[in-house]
């Protein structure tokens, strides 16, 4: 199966990659190509599909925050992401996040974000700045950002 080519936005110091779910068998293509980008930290937004230990043997981190697919995220999670990229950024400045859901790229398409989504977008205020703690699944990661 092809799978379209990722897709890389940059913003100040922040670098994402945007790409699609790789099956077990393309696991090692898929890797190969994180590397080629610098990416160091993948984000799983879905439930697994694949052993994680096999990209972190290839020394990107895996972190799942995964929410219901067609439903706009969690509070709790968004917190996790945005604690997450301060403090990514803040010690690494140009480097690159990758992040995937199950359909991946296909999200690109016309029509692809619903009404829930859209107006998750519209509505979305910043918190004020206060402690909040993250809540990875990876057990490793212990973070606070204020």
């Amino acid at each position: 199966m092809n799978h379209p080519a990722p897709v890389e936005i940059c913003y100040d110091n922040m670098r994402f990659l945007i790409t699609h779910n790789p099956t077990i068998a393309m696991l090692p293509k898929f890797t190969e190509e994180l590397k080629s980008y610098g990416v160091t930290t993948l984000v799983r937004v879905c439930d697994a599909t694949y052993d994680k230990a096999l990209v972190e043997n290839c020394g990107i981190r895996v972190l799942d925050l995964p929410y219901t697919d067609g439903a706009p995220p969690p509070d709790d999670l968004v917190d996790d992401w945005l604690n997450l990229l301060k403090t990514k950024f803040r010690e690494e400045p140009g480097s690159c996040v990758a992040v995937h859901c199950v359909a991946g790229l296909g999200r690109k398409r016309r029509g692809a974000f619903n009404t829930k989504q859209l107006l998750f977008l519209g509505q979305y205020q910043p918190k004020t700045r206060n402690r909040s703690r993250s809540r990875f699944k990876d057990s490793t990661v212990h973070c606070c950002i204020q």
